[in-house]
């Protein structure tokens, strides 16, 4: 037993190192990056698709898309009116690493980009052990995974900088307690900034972009 925790302890301690090569080759280029979770359908892509037309005209937006199959998002993304988009296909594995980012930086142009949005594999369990490198780790929740996901999986919420409620248009017609929820939340990360949205309607999203926008202009100066 202890021989396989020695092992995972070097395979953490060796993408904790990367991470931090990853940050400093991100601040040396003075890139912004934020490390998006969720579980799958939670809505990291469109919620992605929603900032980059609001962010158009202020900051140049590159995404990172992780995946374990498909070029699907990184399409969207592309789309959507990122300056780049990179796909990261997994082969299985169940989160980004370090040594993914590292590869996934290493296809783009940094000295043209501002901002670079790292969409995690969808997984409420793994992303949250494997640090990137990024500056900010947000969770993007959905109303109809229900409102128990907090004291579930305690080390996804405990571990991020904000939290977007997404499809909140939902709830009228889900049982969502958003009361309970938000007391699960608070429990294991006390006055995490909240963003309750609809990436269908487009109500709330503002906020979050105004958010990003924010740590954009703090990490600038």
């Amino acid at each position: 037993m202890s021989e396989r925790i020695s092992v995972v302890e070097n395979i953490m301690g060796a993408n904790d190192r990367l991470a931090e090569d990853n940050r400093a080759r991100l601040d040396a280029a003075g890139v912004f990056a934020v490390n998006l979770m969720a579980s799958p359908g939670a809505g990291k892509t469109s919620l992605i698709e929603q900032t980059l037309p609001r962010l158009a005209d202020q900051l140049r937006l590159a995404v990172i898309d992780g995946d374990i199959a498909t070029s699907i998002d990184a399409d969207r993304a592309a789309a959507a009116g990122a300056v780049a988009s990179v796909q990261i296909n997994t082969g299985g594995q169940c989160h980004l690493d370090a040594v993914m980012l590292q590869q996934g930086l290493g296809q783009l142009d940094l000295s043209q980009i501002d901002l670079l949005l790292v969409e995690n594999v969808g997984n409420l369990v793994c992303p949250a052990d494997f640090r990137l490198g990024t500056h900010k780790s947000v969770l993007v929740a959905s109303v109809p995974e229900g409102d128990d996901k907090p004291y579930k999986y305690p080390g996804m919420y405990r571990g991020v900088d904000a939290l977007v409620i997404n499809k909140t248009d939902l709830l009228p017609y889900i049982p969502f307690k958003m009361d309970y929820f938000r007391r699960g939340v608070e429990v294991l990360n006390a006055g995490l900034v909240t963003f309750p949205l609809s990436c269908k309607t487009g109500e709330g999203v503002d906020a979050w972009v105004a958010w990003i926008v924010e740590n954009v202009q703090t990490f600038k100066r």
